[in-house]
């Protein structure tokens, strides 16, 4: 070890597994090479060859190896239009409590979101929602004709049940909640949740977004797929392969609702899964070790972010996701174009925390220890 220069360490690549200073990262032949100090080196981290993804929310590590040998398996049924998936199903539905009647699978989880925005835009009422949250569903209902009720988080940058309570008219077709949140990535505690969902339910439509859920290490979060499986009307909650599972570029998510409702949101669908995302899923969603490696290592990223901004007196939200949100103080446009300089993508404007905080997703801890190097020396 003491025979290696510091630009001999490259985190990440064969030479640092081979010398055993990170053991156990999986690796695929896209895997990036980073040139990159030790921890204890990390005042002189030199600039990555390539651009830190630091704004989509993505799992660094890409699909598992078994994913991946399952997408090669399969790549000669890529001139087949669809697969089935059937046999997916059956494994989320297990590994959820559920009946495979009380499930879709959609061309990423954005499919389901989009089929429950169209609707709940049917009619042209409303949509109740915290504000600021992901919008995927709320665009394509407001460009339904639907009208959006966003409703402003509280002082601690939680969802306002109360308010959201006030906010419901007559016309009210559905309520929207993401849990934990994005951009914002708190949780809403799961008793006054599960109350606050049976209660809205009652006459419209409830649909969660729990596209985080595997990430969450919280006694005080709990899934509402359990009240689909109490056998609860007017439920819907997605989930995603895109996150901790590495298959964003695949698209393929999932929506869980009693079996009426379920039924009727596949059969206007407007996307096809792909073969190749309905096997990988079917792999990875199996493949528990790599979910607790993705799981581990995203604890580990967070942790240097959150240590930085103790350090520095930085207000963040304690992240219950594969991202933090950062009261940096400045405009995150600027934010982004200085980070942009030095190989670093930040995330988007959310309206309206754009004036003085910024998104961080987490990448792999090493690429983490470079954005706090960065971070300091430009703005500390």
């Amino acid at each position: 070890m003491t025979n290696l220069t510091r630009r001999q360490i490259l985190l990440g690549g064969s030479a640092i597994a081979v010398a055993g200073f990170i053991p156990g990262i999986p690796r695929t032949p896209l895997t990036p090479s980073m040139k990159l100090m030790q921890s204890t080196l990390a005042a002189d981290i030199p600039r990555p060859d390539y651009m830190i993804r630091l704004s989509a929310n993505e799992n660094p590590y890409g699909p598992s190896r078994v994913a991946l040998k399952a997408i090669n398996a399969n790549m000669h049924l890529t001139n087949r239009y669809s697969g089935d998936p059937g046999p997916l199903i059956k494994v989320v539905a297990d590994i959820n409590g559920v009946s495979t009647d009380n499930m879709l699978v959609g061309t990423g989880s954005s499919e389901i979101l989009n089929v429950a925005g169209m609707l709940a835009s049917r009619n042209n009422g409303s949509i109740v929602c915290v504000d600021p949250t992901y919008q995927s569903l709320l665009r394509y209902a407001e460009r339904s004709g639907a009208e959006i009720i966003r409703i402003p988080v509280n002082e601690s940058l939680n969802a306002d049940l109360d308010a959201m309570r006030a906010a419901v008219r007559n016309d009210t077709d559905m309520v929207y909640l993401v849990n934990p949140n994005n951009p914002i990535p708190s949780i809403i505690e799961k008793n006054a949740m599960r109350e606050f969902v049976l209660e809205m339910s009652q006459d419209r439509l409830v649909f969660i977004d729990e596209a985080y859920h595997e990430y969450v290490d919280n006694p005080d979060y709990e899934s509402m797929i359990g009240l689909i499986a109490e056998g609860h009307n007017n439920i819907i909650v997605s989930r995603t392969a895109s996150k901790i599972h590495g298959l964003a570029g695949m698209r393929i998510g999932f929506g869980f609702a009693h079996p009426d409702l379920a039924s009727r949101m596949d059969g206007v669908k407007t996307g096809e899964t792909h073969v190749l995302a309905i096997e990988a899923a079917y792999a990875s969603y199996q493949d528990q070790e790599f979910q607790d490696f993705a799981i581990r290592k995203n604890k580990e990223s967070r942790k240097i972010v959150e240590d930085m901004c103790e350090e520095l007196g930085l207000r963040y939200v304690k992240s219950n996701t594969n991202f933090t949100f950062i009261q940096t103080g400045m405009e995150n446009k600027a934010v982004q174009e200085k980070m942009r300089e030095y190989g670093i993508l930040t995330g988007r404007d959310f309206p309206p925390y754009h004036t003085s905080w910024t998104r961080i997703s987490m990448s792999k801890p090493e690429e983490m220890d470079y954005f706090v190097q960065v971070y300091k020396s430009l703005f500390a």
